[in-house]
């Protein structure tokens, strides 16, 4: 696979360690099976295509928050300027909006003191919006100031968004390496075992439905309903079910499901234990709201129908019509578990992913993002990118350690 580069690396690095551009990691490791793509391995080179002492550089943060978006802020900045002597780092401030002077605000001299303590908080320091900005106008910018590197910390969206910068600085003739962080707090990003930030997901929705089974248990009846994040994939509302081992039902978009077999199986449990924990993301049972398809946000991303009250609802009025008295406690705290700080675990995620993009750039990689397969960092051309999805298998392991915690049906047909 050949990685977009802007040309020969002639400064020494000086890296005590260095990383050969000839070392492949396969995209599977199973002893008999076809290894498939074959992706350059992340890390510092020898050589650099950029003079530290002559390079600037910016970081753009996109899309929704997500636990550790300051903590990537602060590594890209950290190993910029006391790995690499870079000598000058500049923030761009709301999202991709910030690329285009016409729109955004003056961006933001990054420095040690401006990173202090940013890790600490959850957000982004320098901001976010989502959609497209005029690629041409931000690619103008960018050559007025002077820019040779460009970190867009982002989902699909923007990395789309910084294939076509790089696309298009490169007609211009000017030698731009845009390196990706690839961010989704799903966890579905193609040729990333786990995103940054989807552990923090997990934790903060695991005490989310330790309050909702509390709150079931406390009353006759008692009906906790969690909606957690996850368009299209389940693995927030997995990972957080299996790590609480108190939720009873577990709806994800890989498995759809039929209204009234799930309200039956739920009937029965509430005959049985009088209580019941219900974990839904948010993409689950969309064909049962209609969802249009043509209907998008300013992202390009398909605008859901919201499952949650539309469960809450559906579940009130079968038990009436069934005679059984509930009490049904609903909980939505998407925004509270996307806007937290990054965990530990998490927080050393985004300082690797941060790292191995400025290895990546100051070799004069571009039109790629940071990939993360068999714990391996790796460098992933932007367009392949967009050609892969990641999705929670129903035959996976993953899902069936689900069904062993909850007891539910493997599926409601």
């Amino acid at each position: 696979m050949n990685i977009p580069t802007l040309g020969e690396a002639r400064f020494a690095s000086g890296a005590s360690h260095s990383i050969s551009d000839d070392v492949r990691i396969p995209e599977r490791i199973e002893i008999g099976s076809d290894p498939g793509l074959q992706f350059e391995l992340a890390g510092p080179r020898s050589n650099l295509l950029f003079d530290p002492k002559q390079t600037r550089a910016g970081i753009v943060t996109c899309g929704g928050l997500c636990p550790g978006l300051n903590n990537v802020i602060r590594s890209l900045f950290l190993e910029l300027h006391y790995g690499y002597g870079v000598s000058e780092v500049l923030g761009f401030r709301n999202g991709y909006s910030g690329l285009d002077p016409k729109c955004g605000a003056e961006p933001v001299k990054i420095t040690p003191a401006f990173v202090d303590h940013i890790h600490q908080h959850g957000g982004t320091v320098l901001g976010t919006s989502r959609g497209p900005v005029d690629i041409g106008r931000a690619v103008d910018n960018l050559i007025a100031r002077g820019m040779n590197i460009l970190f867009t910390v982002g989902g699909d969206g923007t990395q789309r968004g910084a294939n076509d910068l790089y696309q298009k600085a490169r007609k211009r003739g000017h030698a731009l390496a845009v390196v990706g962080v690839p961010k989704t707090i799903d966890n579905d990003v193609g040729f990333v075992s786990r995103t940054f930030g989807f552990f923090s997901a997990v934790e903060e929705a695991k005490r989310v439905l330790a309050c909702a089974h509390t709150e079931a248990c406390s009353v006759p009846g008692g009906i906790g309903l969690v909606k957690l994040m996850g368009r299209h994939a389940g693995f927030i509302t997995a990972g957080a079910v299996v790590a609480s081992q108190d939720v009873n039902f577990a709806l994800i978009p890989e498995v759809p499901f039929k209204l009234e077999s799930f309200l039956a199986a739920l009937r029965q449990r509430m005959l049985n234990k009088s209580h019941a924990v219900i974990a839904v993301a948010e993409g689950a049972g969309q064909d049962l709201l209609g969802a249009d398809e043509a209907e998008r946000d300013a992202s390009g991303n398909v605008k859901l129908k919201d499952i949650g009250p539309f469960l809450c609802e559906k579940i009130k009025s079968y038990f009436k019509t069934e005679g059984v008295p509930v009490v049904i406690r609903y909980f939505d705290p998407s925004y509270q578990i996307r806007s937290r700080p990054a965990n530990s675990e998490d927080a050393l995620l985004c300082d690797l992913f941060a790292r191995h993009a400025v290895h990546a750039a100051m070799a004069g990689k571009t039109g790629i993002v940071i990939g993360f397969i068999h714990e391996r960092f790796i460098h992933v051309p932007i367009e392949l990118l967009a050609t892969h999805t990641k999705r929670l298998d129903p035959a996976s392991g993953w899902w069936r350690s689900v069904l062993a915690a909850t007891g539910q049906p493997a599926e409601f047909d």
